[in-house]
């Protein structure tokens, strides 16, 4: 039976990859005074109402930058959260905020809006993020400044998230614990052609030469497909020496199950590779495995390698308080988790917002996605 033993070794050993990882990450210096803040242009695609969405564009409008505008785009001129544009427009009159409704055929709608918000701005650098990160006060310089160096193509950064359900706990101790960890890994072992969501800071320039929003437009991970495109333009990829804060609201078990396999099927058909080799991650089955094995050292070493990792990056590196509060649920999180990656093994459909999408084996998007009928709950309550 020491064969079953194994699996838990091998988790071990990730998780002190993990360890490492952490005690050499290097996130891009700013430096105290940089030589050049350029202009910059915030590109906002925006679909409903995010939990914290006031907040969190007004995060970005009281930032403290020599000059930015900040670019809404909608669908439809009823958007819910229209309202806090408007008044956040009021609040910073002196602000230059624009509210532009997109009518795309985009496969993926978020990258048409964000094609023509780049046509309709007024700077050659220009930021993306989701709709609800909310930023500490110096963001935009500490994001813009890896930029003076003209080997630096994209900037981006770690993220947390906030949860107010027990279900969004679970998805978000995930990111602090499992996720980032496995960010800290890739880029240990040179891995650096992929960039976040919750941050991309690029150069219109460097948009351009790879075709433009357009040339990403039908493809549902569309960080990772700029990120790679840029890559491989020659430019480095870094992280800003920030962490942002995204919000997962009240999610439902439902919803949370939906978008964690949403995630997973994108980063199967995206990174599939990766996606296979993420079993071995699964600290906690392979932990009980050992156990039912009777190799005990093997099981507790996994489950004690895997629980002090991740406190380490989610707490120490993200400086998320609320792990040190559920460190406890990390083990039940994992099997949850690995539930949600052997559901991404199978099937080609997933659901994003108020839409079925159904993925190509290169992650492209079919043409065939269709609207889902209104769900009976606010999809916003979750993050997308």
């Amino acid at each position: 039976m020491i064969w079953l033993a194994i699996p838990a070794i091998a988790a071990a050993a990730y998780y002190c990859l993990v360890i490492v990882a952490a005690a050499r990450w290097r996130p891009a210096r700013v430096p105290p005074r940089a030589n050049s803040l350029p202009p910059l242009s915030i590109l906002k695609p925006i679909h409903g109402r995010d939990p914290r969405f006031y907040e969190a564009i007004l995060s970005h409008a009281a930032q403290d930058y020599p000059e930015f505008e900040i670019l809404f785009g909608v669908n439809t001129p009823d958007d819910p959260a229209l309202q806090d544009i408007v008044r956040l427009q009021r609040e910073f009159p002196g602000l230059p905020i624009e509210i532009v409704i997109v009518s795309t055929q985009a496969p993926n709608a978020k990258v048409g809006v964000l094609a023509e918000l780049a046509r309709r701005a007024r700077y050659s650098v220009f930021l993306v993020n989701d709709s609800d990160i909310v930023v500490e006060p110096g963001y935009l310089r500490a994001v813009t400044a890896p930029l003076e160096d003209p080997g630096v193509g994209l900037v981006t950064c770690l993220y947390r998230a906030a949860a107010d359900s027990w279900a969004s706990r679970f998805e978000a101790l995930g990111i602090a614990t499992e996720f980032a960890p496995s960010v800290l890994v890739a880029r240990l072992l040179g891995v650096a052609e992929f960039a976040l969501g919750s941050t991309m800071v690029f150069r219109a320039a460097a948009l351009e030469r790879i075709g433009g929003f357009a040339a990403i437009a039908n493809y549902l991970a569309d960080d990772y497909q700029l990120g790679r495109r840029i890559a491989q333009l020659g430019y480095r990829i870094e992280f800003a020496p920030v962490v942002v804060e995204t919000d997962l609201g009240a999610g439902s078990w439902g919803q949370v199950w939906r978008h964690q396999l949403r995630w997973s099927r994108t980063i199967r058909v995206s990174r599939s590779s990766g996606y296979y080799g993420y079993v071995v991650t699964h600290a906690t089955l392979w932990a009980l495995v050992a156990l039912g094995a009777h190799q005990w050292q093997a099981g507790l070493a996994a489950i004690v390698v895997r629980v002090l990792a991740g406190v380490w990056v989610g707490a120490g590196i993200l400086g998320d308080r609320k792990v040190r509060r559920d460190f406890w649920l990390i083990p039940l999180r994992d099997l949850f988790g690995f539930a949600v990656w052997a559901a991404g093994l199978f099937g080609d459909t997933v659901q994003w917002r108020d839409r079925q999408l159904k993925l190509r084996p290169d992650g492209r998007i079919c043409d065939d996605a269709h609207p889902l009928e209104p769900p009976p709950i606010d999809v916003g309550a979750a993050k997308d």
